[in-house]
């Protein structure tokens, strides 16, 4: 029977995707996705709307269910990148990059930095996207994260734009929505930026650079 993204979607968060079972642990990754995700998210939001009554209004509502919809796409594309240090189809797409990109000088990287030492980058990549899954979740710091999650697409975009099974504008699409994270401060949002700037931590106002530096990023 064809797939269709509801039953998918349920599928996942029930942890009875094998797509998603790299070591027989689905129901486990679905937990981690409640807690961090939906959970954290949630709370953060309460505390939000409880303390702040300027956040209670539908514009700052749905900019966190994008926010949280991003989330989750950054977090099911993990996955795929399990076992560390190095799976197959990791593998098999960073080669995708070398074959179909767009540049020869990209190619070369690919060919000779990426790919012999796929055992470093990928735990980095890994990592990256866990990176994006919670800035975005929990709407922290969520301008660098959004700006760094458009640079990572670019990077895809560019590698993959002559793949015949690809289709270019899905990597533009992503790359226009985390740039409105960027240009709303999505994190201001009912997240945890905005509790962040309103009470913001001491070693902040003792640091004007920093401070600003934090402004920059939320």
């Amino acid at each position: 029977m064809p797939e269709n993204p509801f039953t998918d979607v349920l599928k996942f968060l029930f942890g009875t995707a094998h797509d998603y079972n790299p070591f027989g642990a689905a129901r486990y990754i679905s937990v981690v996705f409640y807690l961090l995700i939906i959970g954290g998210s949630a709370y953060v939001a309460w505390r939000n709307w409880s303390t702040d009554p300027s956040q209670r209004s539908a514009k700052h509502v749905y900019i966190w269910l994008m926010r949280l919809t991003a989330a989750g796409m950054w977090y099911q594309g993990t996955i795929w990148k399990l076992p560390l240090p190095v799976s197959d189809a990791f593998v098999f797409w960073t080669g995708a990059l070398a074959k179909y990109t767009s540049f020869a000088p990209h190619a070369w990287l690919v060919k000779t930095v990426f790919l012999p030492y796929i055992f470093l980058l990928q735990p980095v990549i890994y990592l990256t996207e866990i990176f994006f899954t919670i800035t975005l979740s929990l709407g922290v710091l969520t301008r660098l994260g959004a700006l760094l999650a458009v640079l990572f697409t670019a990077h895809l975009w560019i590698g993959l734009y002559n793949d015949p099974t690809e289709w270019p504008w899905t990597y533009v699409a992503i790359m226009v929505s985390h740039g409105m994270f960027v240009a709303t401060a999505a994190g201001r949002s009912l997240g945890m930026d905005n509790l962040l700037r309103r009470s913001p931590p001491l070693f902040l106002a003792r640091a004007p650079a920093l401070r600003r530096a934090f402004d920059l990023a939320t």
